[in-house]
């Protein structure tokens, strides 16, 4: 698998998504996926906030689906639930803002599907993806790494249930997390400061399958139902 992080412009709000990315492309080549941070999918849509405007408490109350109450701890930097992911803040984003807060693009598979029809018309690729991430923590882990917010153009996950491990037994329940483990590598190389490299492109990837844009894609292909989550006995706030 090979990743090359894109260096851009700075990015002004409310520019032209589609346009941006593809003026900072390279040449693509069948297979390619296109690695966008939220970010910039959400400075290009406007969705941001003054931070003289309301606190980041409230933003958070204002934006998260779920918050975990957690004493002792910053208001600024709490757990929440959004998007069916648990995420410090609901995402809330003040690096790199200039004295906004940055939310979630409001419809991240829309943003997704609308970038992948634009490349793969203008790029004239049969086999293309488009995968926005967004930097995530680990629980009992120091540091950031990546996941994937939405998808579009390929398979997000890929089943191994009744494949043979080493022993010639099948497995029960094993997955691949496709999008997921490509945000990882991608985040890792695109950075978390003042790279200004919120782009990527990711060839010869294995696990992944294009589906050329035919499949309505959506987070419940990857994401569990707390109820039934192995680690439910720690979410029981969700599940109120």
């Amino acid at each position: 698998m090979q990743i090359k992080a894109i260096k851009t412009d700075r990015i002004t709000q409310s520019q032209d998504l589609n346009r941006f990315v593809d003026a900072a492309l390279p040449t693509l080549s069948e297979g390619t996926i296109v690695v966008i941070t939220s970010k910039v999918v959400s400075l290009c849509e406007g969705r941001t906030v003054d931070t003289a405007t309301i606190s980041k408490k409230d933003l958070i109350l204002q934006e998260a689906d779920c918050v975990i109450p957690s004493e002792g701890h910053d208001e600024r930097i709490v757990l929440t639930y959004k998007n069916h992911i648990l995420i410090p803040s609901a995402g809330i984003d003040e690096s790199n803002s200039n004295g906004r807060y940055i939310l979630y693009p409001k419809d991240p598979f829309l943003s997704a599907q609308n970038l992948y029809t634009y490349l793969k018309q203008q790029r004239h690729l049969k086999h293309l993806g488009v995968l926005i991430t967004d930097s995530h923590t680990t629980p009992l882990r120091r540091g950031v790494t990546g996941i994937a917010l939405a998808w579009w153009g390929f398979q997000p996950c890929k089943s191994l249930v009744g494949a043979p491990d080493l022993f010639g037994h099948p497995l029960q329940v094993t997955h691949i997390n496709v999008a997921d483990a490509l945000a990882v590598s991608a985040v890792f190389n695109m950075g978390e400061s003042s790279e200004c490299t919120p782009l990527a492109i990711i060839t010869e990837a294995p696990h992944v399958q294009f589906d050329n844009g035919a499949a309505k894609h959506e987070i419940d292909e990857i994401a569990i139902d707390p109820k039934i989550d192995l680690y439910r006995p720690l979410l029981k706030d969700l599940l109120k």
